[in-house]
């Protein structure tokens, strides 16, 4: 009997940024990461633009950037979700 093969998901490749040419550090935690502070460090160019890409499968994430310690929204995205701390959470949806 041959094996079915797994559906495959079909993730896309998204780009996050942040312009922060004075901070030290800069995390992008979120939802698709379960909000970890170490898998996704940003990387900071010559103008102080940090950037990220990553993977991620269809469907809304929420997520934020922590910036030397700070948790911050993007502020570059107008699209937030309330969360349970009392602050906003950004989102991106990521089409099929």
């Amino acid at each position: 009997m041959a094996k079915v093969p797994a559906k495959e998901k079909k993730v896309r490749r998204i780009d996050f940024n942040l312009d922060a040419p004075h901070a030290q550090s800069v995390l992008l935690v979120g939802t698709f990461n379960n909000w970890s502070l170490t898998k996704h460090p940003m990387k900071k160019d010559a103008q102080g633009l940090w950037k990220k890409t990553v993977m991620l499968a269809p469907g809304t994430h929420e997520y934020k950037f922590v910036v030397d310690g700070t948790w911050v929204e993007d502020p570059q995205n107008e699209r937030r979700i309330l969360n349970t701390f009392g602050s906003a959470n950004s989102i991106v949806h990521v089409r099929k």
